[in-house]
């Protein structure tokens, strides 16, 4: 029978009639399999070196001569037994790699300095009943702690012994107040200098917050009269709810200000920075659509997670991306001084913000560019990194100017407009050779015949002349449209008033003067 030892971690084998304990680390993978004669199969792989997902580790190098098992398998008649190990041999394995993982992470982490609670001389400044983001975990039901604020930190505990998180304000490099007015929660959010751990799971950002609204399921169904005096006295203690929280955490974070102006923490430069709402404008930085905000030091976009805080003093330049006319929708492009971090994309921006966002770019002396297409910013920045010389040289990022660009377009427009291949030159030069050459040889009449033509042309022709000539062209068209036997026809009685000449009548008396 397969024994699974939950204190020592270990998975007992039985292998020639002896129980051999197998570490839950050691096992990759454990499966179950029933045929048609009702017999239960259970397969377990273990971790081999050298494999693939496996490579060779410092206890391979130690014992080369040393055999591993690859795979066993066992066949029971039990299919009960051999599903309640598989099941037992899952959830121990899954254990020990998150605590593994959360061994692995907490080594990472950068030492904090302790926290020094406030003693009889300062009293803790607390703020009750808040949520935290990221949640602890556990499967047991979620419950509400305190934030107090004490000589060199905050501490964040709730009743439970194991749910207490430390921040030291040596660590915080933002704090934003952030009051409801169209949401459902009022907030105070730290950004960090260094990752913590919150419960299993390590972060950057921290949030405690409070819902100024509950959530009313109305039983009822239908629409209520928006003169019911149940649902108007609902409205205002709903207002009420929200003033009164608003105010608790401006009371709050006021007296954490003042606790921050002492001089020991001159040096940490910290203050609650609140986001200016009018400023904001909706995007998707990750997968959902957010109101993002800017404040005086950076945007930010605090309600859904995962959470945004980008500081403004690490932003190089700033690419507005599909931008043009008949487009409802842009995108803004954040590139960071620090080329090798990625940058950040805010994709669908409603083209009606553009105006306010260029507008707060020049009040905040970032440098921003736009574009009519999405650019392959990763190749950039590694041409960039591979020769930031030739990069300066270019002349930095002017390469994103449109203005630059169209104006050059337009001149290499015109250069290539006056710009005459020599060939063609040659021919003309041989054509005017030629022409002096011929009026050379001319002689005097046709001078004198080509001015008296010139001289007629510019009198102007007469009505007759006009309309002899429109019926000339008339008769030429109708012989293009007759048939062949009728122009024979036309040019036979042509022939003969030709032959017959004119007639030989008397001749005219001459008139007398």
């Amino acid at each position: 029978m397969i024994q699974v030892d939950q204190k020592n971690e270990a998975v007992l084998l039985p292998i020639y009639g002896s129980m051999v304990p197998f570490h839950v680390a050691t096992i990759r993978t454990v499966s179950s399999q029933q045929d048609t004669n009702r017999n239960c199969y259970i397969r377990i792989i273990f971790n081999v070196p050298g494999t693939p997902f496996n490579p060779h580790d410092s206890n391979t190098s130690k014992f080369q001569g040393a055999i591993y098992l690859k795979e066993v398998a066992f066949r029971s008649k039990d299919s009960r037994h051999i599903s309640e190990v598989v099941q037992q041999i899952k959830t121990l394995r899954r254990q020990v790699m998150a605590r593994e993982s959360e061994r692995a992470e907490r080594a990472t982490l950068v030492t904090q300095e302790k926290l020094q609670l406030a003693g009889n001389r300062m009293k803790p400044i607390k703020l009750s009943d808040l949520w935290i983001r990221p949640a602890f975990g556990g499967r047991g039901r979620k419950i509400p702690g305190t934030l107090e604020a004490h000589v060199n930190g905050f501490r964040y505990s709730t009743t439970r012994q194991d749910e207490r998180v430390d921040i030291m304000f040596g660590n915080i490099k933002h704090a934003f107040f952030q009051p409801a007015e169209k949401e459902m929660i009022t907030l105070l959010h730290f950004h960090l200098h260094n990752h913590i751990m919150v419960g299993n799971r390590k972060t950057k950002d921290v949030q405690f917050y409070v819902e100024v609204m509950d959530v009313v399921q109305t039983l009822g169904g239908g629409k209520r009269s928006a003169y019911d005096p149940d649902e108007i006295e609902e409205e205002q203690r709903e207002r009420d709810r929200k003033n009164k929280i608003n105010m608790d955490f401006q009371n709050f974070v006021n007296r954490v200000n003042d606790h921050w102006g002492q001089p020991q923490f001159g040096g940490l430069d910290l203050e609650f920075d609140q986001p200016l709402r009018e400023l904001g404008f909706h995007g998707v930085p990750y997968k959902a659509s957010a109101f993002i905000v800017p404040t005086s030091t950076c945007l930010v976009e605090l309600i859904e997670t995962p959470f945004l805080v980008v500081t403004l003093s690490e932003i190089e330049i700033v690419n507005l991306e599909r931008v043009g006319l008949g487009q409802k929708n842009f995108d803004m492009t954040i590139v960071f001084k620090d080329f090798k971090r990625d940058v950040l994309r805010i994709d669908s921006i409603p083209s009606t913000s553009l105006d306010g966002i260029k507008e707060w770019l020049d009040t905040t002396d970032i440098k921003y560019y736009e574009s009519r297409l999405n650019l392959n910013w990763r190749q950039i920045l590694k041409t960039i990194t591979d020769d930031p010389q030739s990069f300066i040289d270019d002349g930095g990022w002017e390469f994103l100017n449109l203005e630059v660009s169209d104006s050059d377009s337009e001149k290499s427009e015109e250069s290539d407009q006056g710009y005459e291949p020599s060939d063609v030159q040659s021919e003309s030069d041989s054509e005017e050779e030629a022409s002096d050459s011929e009026s050379l040889v001319e002689s005097e009449e046709d001078d004198d015949q080509d001015s008296e033509e010139d001289s007629e042309e510019e009198k102007g022709k007469t009505w007759e002349e006009l309309e002899r000539e429109a019926s000339n062209a008339d008769r030429e068209k109708g012989d293009e449209s007759d048939s062949e036997e009728e122009r024979k026809r036309r040019k036979m009685k042509a022939f003969g008033k030709r032959r017959a000449g004119p007639s030989r009548g008397m001749p005219k008396r001459a008139k007398m003067r």
